[in-house]
């Protein structure tokens, strides 16, 4: 398996460079999200329907060759006081299944927020409600992914 059990550790699997994918796993659709090859920036890619989690899968594997992708940033489920979220343990089963199929580090990225986040950055850009739907999944990816790439940019001070 390659769940990084921290930042550092992810950072250390996967280098300090090359694009990431960042996921945003639901009952019916996983948002996606891509960073640049600095990862300074997270942009939405894409909602991927759910169906057979196989498909879902051979979807990812493409995105990955296609855009040289390094690394993994799976949304997590927590709720406001910290504890897994309902979902937590679904999402788990997730990463565990394309840890072992895509052969990425993944690392594990508390959600919390992250649909808010990206409503209200689409409400500022007056997107109307039906294409605010259609996006949500994939900018709620971008915003899990961007708030990863800022805590993986910080320098670690050691203690």
């Amino acid at each position: 398996m390659m769940l990084a059990k921290s930042p550092e550790d992810f950072l250390a699997m996967t280098g300090s460079d090359g694009a990431l994918l960042g996921l945003d796993p639901g009952t019916k659709t996983i948002g996606v999200a891509i960073s640049d090859e600095g990862r300074g920036h997270a942009s939405p890619l894409e909602t991927i329907s759910r169906s057979k989690l196989t498909e879902d899968i051979d979807r990812l594997r493409l995105i990955i060759k296609e855009r040289g992708i390094r690394g993994i940033i799976l949304g997590m489920p927590v709720n406001m006081d910290g504890s897994a979220g309902p979902r937590a343990q679904s999402v788990r089963a997730f990463s565990r299944s394309i840890e072992q199929a895509l052969g990425l580090p993944v690392l594990q990225w508390d959600e919390r927020l992250s649909s808010v986040a990206a409503e209200e950055a689409m409400i500022a850009t007056g997107m109307n409600r039906k294409a605010r739907a259609e996006r949500i999944d994939a900018m709620a990816a971008a915003e899990i992914l961007r708030g990863a790439l800022e805590r993986l940019a910080m320098p670690v001070i050691p203690t």
